[in-house]
């Protein structure tokens, strides 16, 4: 089922990030941990991910206000795991967070 965004004004996390493949013991079931909890996070709108064919992925993260990006970035589990991901699985990451204030989009009709 494709994600629908919500009506702005709501905040976006863009994470780019790529793997170190010599290194992911843990990383898949810490993955789907922290996809399970982060849907239950109060403010938590929905996500959407790509990967590239050279294996980098581009995720971004929909929150409705910037006190629930707070919040999910201080939970102890999201804590451990970013931990992890420095110190064993990502090869490197670069994370952004910007407020949407307009969107608009054009679909064409089947």
């Amino acid at each position: 089922m494709p994600f629908t965004r919500p009506e702005p004004p709501y905040y976006a996390v863009i994470v780019s990030s790529a793997l170190d493949a010599d290194n992911l013991d843990g990383y898949e079931s810490m993955d789907s941990r922290m996809a399970e909890l982060g849907r239950a996070q109060p403010g938590y709108l929905g996500r959407e991910s790509q990967t590239s064919a050279d294996g980098r992925e581009l995720t971004v993260l929909y929150y409705r206000d910037a006190e629930s990006i707070a919040a999910w970035k201080q939970h102890p589990e999201h804590l451990e795991a970013q931990r992890l991901g420095r110190k064993q699985w990502y090869a490197d990451y670069h994370i952004e967070v910007a407020k949407v204030e307009r969107a608009y989009g054009f679909k064409r009709a089947e």
